[in-house]
């Protein structure tokens, strides 16, 4: 790749240890791994590509922990519903998920959240029907050029066995636990500055079986892999869980090994103070989704107990038909005014949002390589040009502003040190035919009719 010299920002946020915030500021790179960051005027002058960003507020990529992409193709869909009816309207309409609907659904999420300043994502898939397969959304994220987790989610735990989902869209767990050796043996990179590693996430304690889960740590252990489900999202699952099992959810992931630093949840909104505190004690991470939570009206995390007792705390945009968008920016708004909402407008800054949008997705996810702009870190980095509408009046403060402000997309994006937005547009794919397509392949999945062949 060479090297590379960003340069000339107006204000460079680095999220180092320091939490500097350096004003004509940059950075050089050396093929994908930054090599020094300061002023302009104490860095090289000379690289292979040079990048002027004046006027531009350059940031750490942001990271997203808990999405479900293939639900672009349904947003808007039951929207006065609860999780639960929520799921059963849309489980049917899923059933007809084909390869090439979780392909070109993944490429449009994934243009969607960088687009909106993410550079990282993990994807939860845990649905397969047809010819639907893990390998699909590989397949789009190293199109697009995205960091990329790839969560091989699961459910087995059908309605005939007293479980949420339809029997129709559940696998055996036989079949389940060899994909997920398989992608792994496949696909997994654990090395530094890896594109692409592999998850275990059977879906919720409503959906898969506890063998599944027991299994599940098995194997993540053996092949030294991260564990992600859902957890303590709505009372409709804590009442399921204790009818179920006789254990409030957290309770009930504790015994089945389901706490500790390899494992994070998604959610985890309806907790108690001591369950608080075995997560801290477990370093058990958390993906804080509070559209979705507000969008369906599951409720609020308790972030500000989590943050105080010191667990790790990452952003999810989750799901693209319970939140209806995929924007990281707007999500970490979101985080800040709902904590203001409960606790008053000085418990949670825009910074700490920004933080939380980078630096803890990064630990949620076990990297330490990213979310940070500094030596030795991938070069993952976004810009927003500052001379836009929405923050005028605010160049005080820029970095509050793109929280405070009306949540804006990327003008520059780099991943891994590849250009993949520039001047607000993805250099990697031809975004207008993946769109076409999708709504082809939505109107028929909603409608229940056969996908139409692509030209």
């Amino acid at each position: 790749m060479g090297t590379v010299l960003v340069r000339h920002a107006h204000t460079l946020v680095t999220m180092d240890r320091d939490r500097r915030e350096i004003s004509d500021g940059g950075v050089f790179i050396r093929d994908n791994v930054i090599e020094q960051v300061g002023p302009t005027s104490e860095l090289p002058s000379e690289a292979d590509e040079i990048i002027d960003l004046s006027g531009h507020i350059v940031m750490p990529g942001l990271v997203n922990t808990h999405h479900h992409m293939y639900q672009t193709l349904t947003r808007a869909m039951a929207q006065d519903s609860n999780l639960f009816n929520w799921l059963k309207t849309l489980y049917p309409i899923w059933a007809g998920l084909t390869s090439e609907a979780v392909y070109i659904s993944a490429l449009t999420a994934m243009a969607e959240l960088i687009l909106s300043g993410c550079t990282t994502s993990s994807d939860h898939l845990y649905i397969y029907p047809n010819d639907a397969r893990i390998d699909d959304e590989i397949r789009a994220a190293q199109e697009i050029g995205m960091r990329f987790h790839a969560a091989r989610g699961s459910m087995s735990l059908g309605e005939s066995q007293g479980g949420l989902p339809p029997d129709s869209v559940v696998e055996k767990e036989e079949d389940i636990l060899r994909d997920s050796q398989r992608a792994i043996e496949t696909y997994h990179d654990p090395s530094r500055h890896s594109m692409l590693r592999i998850v275990l996430a059977p879906c919720s304690p409503f959906s898969v079986t506890p063998d599944l889960m027991r299994e599940s740590v098995k194997m993540a252990q053996e092949y030294d892999v991260l564990l992600h489900t859902h957890l303590a999202e709505t009372l409709d699952e804590e009442q399921f869980c204790l009818e179920t099992f006789g254990r409030r959810p957290v309770e009930y992931m504790q015994d089945l090994g389901w706490m500790g630093d390899h494992v994070w949840h998604a959610h985890s909104v309806f907790v108690n103070d001591e369950e608080v505190k075995l997560f801290a004690e477990t370093d058990t991470g958390v993906a804080h989704c509070p559209n979705s939570n507000m969008r369906l009206g599951s409720g609020v995390a308790p972030i500000l107990a989590y943050r105080a007792h010191g667990v790790r705390v990452g952003l999810g945009v989750d799901g693209s038909a319970s939140n209806d968008g995929g924007h990281m920016l707007g999500e970490a708004r979101q985080a800040m005014l709902l904590q203001r909402v409960q606790h008053g407008p000085e418990v949670f800054s825009a910074r700490q949002a920004l933080e939380m949008a980078t630096l803890g997705g990064a630990s949620v996810l076990r990297r330490d390589d990213i979310g940070a702009l500094a030596p030795g870190m991938s070069a993952d980095l976004i810009a927003i040009d500052l001379n836009r509408v929405e923050y005028a009046g605010a160049l005080h403060d820029p970095v509050a502003a793109t929280v405070l402000c009306a949540p804006l997309g990327v003008d520059f994006s780099m991943i891994n040190g590849r250009v993949v937005v520039k001047e607000g547009q993805l250099t990697t794919i031809d975004l207008g035919p993946v769109i076409e397509r999708h709504n082809q392949i939505s109107r028929a999945l909603i409608n229940k009719e056969p996908i139409p062949q692509s030209k």
